[in-house]
């Protein structure tokens, strides 16, 4: 059985706490889903940061094409950076 809890903490945004299964398997609650519009079969990449787990999903490169536009490319570089 997998259940979760919902925590409010300062400045509105909410913590969720999973359990994970017999299985080691945790379910992503809904609002979280629906926030980073996941789906299933998306995969997730997993990094550890001491007891930290910490999931990003992976994005194909197609739909990063002009993440970046707008940002500023007029700041001091190094001259071997240029």
């Amino acid at each position: 059985m997998i259940s979760y809890e919902e925590t409010v903490i300062d400045g509105g945004s909410s913590v969720a706490t999973v359990t994970v299964s017999p299985k080691f398997q945790v379910v992503i609650p809904r609002e979280v889903r629906e926030l980073l519009r996941l789906r299933p079969g998306e995969r997730l990449q997993v990094f550890v940061f001491g007891d930290r787990i910490e999931l990003i999903p992976v994005k194909k490169l197609s739909r990063m094409r002009g993440f970046l536009k707008g940002i500023a490319t007029d700041v001091p570089r190094d001259e071997d950076r240029v």
